[in-house]
């Protein structure tokens, strides 16, 4: 992908955690087969751990330092969406945070900026362990 910005701005703010919520998976489920994780099972659950949104809410924390000011911006819109409803296990806050690195995700994903996505999602991963 490699949309101008006034075409990702133009999308909504949970249209843009919706490709997002993709990209964050990919990225989990690559990272993942990259540590050794070999049965279905196992990265699946160990996947399902890594995007639910207490977890992505804690990526975030430490992500945020890392963004420059157009980023924190598509973070902030996603973070600021009016989502209906918030599953089980997740506060509203929590929700926020995960819906915002969704939309941040999203349109770095639609804008090209995969090295970005890399640099980012890496940086957060190698802080420490994550429980895998």
């Amino acid at each position: 992908m490699n949309m101008e910005k006034r075409r990702i701005d133009a999308i909504s703010n949970l249209g843009l955690a919706h490709i997002g919520d993709g990209v964050f998976e990919l990225l989990c489920r690559g990272y993942l087969c990259e540590h050794g994780f070999k049965t279905v099972l196992d990265l699946h659950k160990k996947t399902v751990a890594m995007v639910n949104a207490p977890a992505q809410a804690e990526f975030v924390d430490k992500l945020l330092p890392l963004l420059n000011e157009e980023e924190l911006s598509y973070y902030r819109r996603g973070k600021n969406a009016h989502v209906h409803a918030v599953p089980k296990g997740a506060t509203p806050a929590q929700y926020a945070k995960a819906t915002g690195l969704e939309a941040l995700f999203g349109a770095l994903y639609l804008a090209g900026k995969t090295e970005r996505i890399n640099v980012l999602f890496r940086s957060v991963m190698e802080e420490e362990p994550h429980g895998i």
